[in-house]
């Protein structure tokens, strides 16, 4: 299973949860974050704004759907059709176990099980 985090323009936010709803993969936790990329903020005048509002979003998936979920992502987060700086950033890692807090059960079996190191 991957873990897929993305961080996208607020005003995108909307957009891409309904994206991924619409593929099939409804479960998503999105949070609120600030920070800056390769730009440095944004410069207005003599101001500089050096820490964005911007939205991350996690969800655990298959590997198999990893390219599916990626492109529903890019469709929808982009600011215009060419996209611009800013528009954020979609990060992959590998989850190597998964359980359910109420039930104890676990969902995802330890990368190396079953396996000789």
């Amino acid at each position: 299973m991957l873990m897929i985090r993305t961080i996208v323009r607020p005003e995108k936010v909307h957009d891409v949860m309904q994206g991924l709803l619409d593929a099939g993969y409804p479960a998503v936790t999105k949070i609120s974050v600030v920070g800056r990329g390769k730009q440095r903020g944004l410069r207005v005048g003599d101001v500089v704004y050096d820490e964005l509002p911007k939205e991350m979003l996690f969800l655990v998936v298959p590997d198999a759907d990893k390219e599916f979920v990626i492109r529903a992502i890019l469709d929808n987060a982009k600011s215009d059709a060419e996209g611009k700086f800013g528009d954020g950033k979609i990060f992959v890692s590998a989850v190597e176990e998964v359980y359910t807090i109420s039930s104890g059960k676990q969902e995802c079996e330890p990368a190396l099980a079953g396996k000789e190191a």
